[in-house]
């Protein structure tokens, strides 16, 4: 790796292991910040309280008779949750996250699909859970994060937890002293799909462990760090690399109370690191120039920007201080951003750093556990999604004359397999290959690129491919496009067309207009002009020829990727 060396981490043989060594590591420091109120301060959770918690959950749930069963847990991000997700995984069974937005119907098949025996949630799916107390199914215990006491067969999280702490005082050990199989599975999780499509990846403590100690020792994190939770928890992204991660480092979990207060959470905090995805940092990064432009003047903050990359390349870093402002309002300690998710436009990465924040981005899949490759705090690229993991052998499958093939990786991270699925199994894992489904190439420094989706790819009449990504990337630049979507139309000719759904900035096309910066033309004029200036600079093939422009945002994962396949059957 360029002789850069790695960051040493300390073993873990699993999560069990990790949380133990951690209380013992960290005892009083705070491994949390949590609200019970919305608008109330954060109040700290130590590790030892942590630690302490998560026995007696443990020990309660053994006696409830699940011991070995599958428990989902459904809710947002919150103490509860953590505690529930460690208490399953270390000791009791198999934990079954699932999220939180879907409808009752799909929360329903899912239980069913992987048996679950119980479910945790909280007071925000209260209805579209308890629905399910009236009808037979597999569950035989609900447990309420927010209940005050117990009813038939839901019960009451915190009297849960208390009777727990009480058979710990009368010295019950089961829980404490139970073994974990390492290469078991420990874990179920859905992939964001359909609910018949979502297959149900089993992931054991090994694959998650050496997750952990791969993701740690190419960027430094370590006890002095905040970090705020923003991401759906239920996702293997925020789950490995937003709260297990941190508990592993020694550093502090903030729970954020929503988007909408991300920065109000961030100064509440203080938080040094965010994990998020392109969108969320797209749209934070185009707030904060634009109001940095607007108090300021574009030419001053352009001057300001040359004037520090000037700097720094002889060694002089005054970028926290020249754009003081920028870093107070993101609340004065943020040190790096992690983008995941999906690809983010290398301007963006390099437009924070010019503020002097760092912006990495990694790449992964949830049967990864989830990180396959990540580009690190000491050397990066970023239009690259990252160096592969230690633990990873990354490969192209069947390279075309670019270089370009399918991304394939074997290694301990990856998944057992899909859950009751032997078919879907057999076609990603072969010879001990994952075969991900992603396009892309590895160059001279060892880095991954990714391409596009495989199954994205758009083929023109003379065999070109044409990735939908690259595309969007370039749209999404312009100030007057909010979101893009593009795709191929095949034609009578047997030709294919390369078209884009398009969802105009409105605000931004509005207030460009009351101070003079564009003409008065309708919307469409403004649009096709933006698409005749990216069509130059795409090469004849990869043209946009037809557009389609609409309000409405288009259909979104919980990690805010857009649901291509369901936009286009529309």
């Amino acid at each position: 790796m360029k002789n850069r060396e790695l960051y040493k981490v300390r073993p873990i043989k699993d999560l069990k292991d990790m949380l133990n060594s951690s209380a013992e590591l960290y005892g009083d420091k705070a491994a949390f910040l949590s609200k019970p109120k919305n608008g109330a301060a954060y109040i700290p959770i130590s590790y030892k309280q942590l630690k302490s918690d998560v026995d007696a959950m443990g020990t309660a749930l053994i006696e409830l008779g699940l011991k070995n069963r599958k428990i989902a847990l459904i809710g947002e991000n919150r103490y509860e949750w953590s505690i529930s997700y460690l208490s399953v995984v270390n000791g009791t069974g198999v934990i079954v996250p699932l999220d939180k937005e879907l409808p009752a119907n799909e929360i329903e098949l899912l239980l069913k699909r992987s048996q679950a025996d119980a479910i945790i949630y909280s007071e925000s799916v209260k209805d579209k859970i308890e629905l399910l107390c009236e009808k037979s199914t597999s569950l035989q215990y609900f447990i309420s994060m927010d209940r005050e006491e117990n009813k038939g067969n839901i019960l009451s999280f915190h009297l849960l937890l208390q009777r727990g702490h009480e058979l710990l005082k009368e010295g019950r050990r089961e829980f404490i002293d139970a073994e974990i199989d390492a290469t078991e599975m420990s874990m179920l999780l859905f992939t964001s799909g359909t609910t018949e499509a979502a297959k149900a990846v089993m992931l054991s403590h090994k694959n998650v462990a050496e997750n952990l100690m791969g993701m740690c020792s190419m960027v430094h994190i370590d006890e002095k760090d905040i970090f705020l939770s923003v991401l759906p928890i239920h996702h293997t992204y925020e789950c490995t690399c937003g709260f297990l991660c941190q508990l592993y480092r020694g550093s502090t979990v903030a729970y954020c109370e929503g988007l909408r207060h991300i920065v109000k959470n961030l100064k509440e905090s203080k938080a040094t690191m965010m994990l998020g995805v392109p969108l969320i940092f797209e749209s934070m990064y185009r707030q904060i120039m634009n109001q940095a432009i607007k108090s300021k003047g574009e030419k001053k903050i352009k001057f300001a920007i040359k004037l520090t990359n000037a700097l720094g390349k002889i060694g002089i870093d005054i970028r926290k201080k020249i754009f003081k402002q920028i870093h107070e309002a993101l609340g004065g300690h943020i040190r790096l951003f992690i983008s995941g998710a999906a690809g983010i436009d290398p301007q963006i990465a390099k437009g924070f750093r010019e503020l002097g924040i760092s912006l990495l981005q990694g790449y992964g899949l949830t049967e990864c556990s989830p990180i396959v490759a990540l580009n690190r705090d000491i050397y990066y690229k970023d239009e690259a999604a990252g160096l592969p993991m230690p633990n990873l052998q990354v490969e192209i499958d069947s390279p075309d004359e670019d270089g370009i093939g399918e991304i394939k990786c074997k290694g301990s991270s990856v998944m057992l397999g899909y859950y009751e699925n032997p078919e879907a199994t057999a076609e990603v894992l072969k010879d001990g290959w994952f075969y991900t489904g992603d396009s892309g190439f590895i160059d001279e420094d060892g880095f991954i690129h990714i391409t596009g989706r495989k199954k994205n790819v758009i083929i023109t009449g003379n065999g070109k491919n044409v990735f939908p990504e690259e595309i969007e990337t370039l749209l999404n630049r312009s100030p007057y496009i909010k979101e893009s979507l593009v795709y191929g139309k095949g034609q009578s000719d047997g030709d294919t067309v390369i078209c884009a759904k398009i969802v105009p900035d409105i605000d931004k096309i509005k207030e460009d207009k009351e101070n003079n910066l564009i003409s008065d033309e309708p919307i469409e004029k403004l649009i096709e002009k933006e698409v005749k200036n990216i069509n130059k600079t795409l090469i004849n093939y990869k043209h946009i020829k037809e557009i389609t422009i609409q309000e409405e945002e288009f259909i979104k994962t919980t990690t805010k990727k857009i649901k291509r396949h369901e936009e286009l059957k529309q």
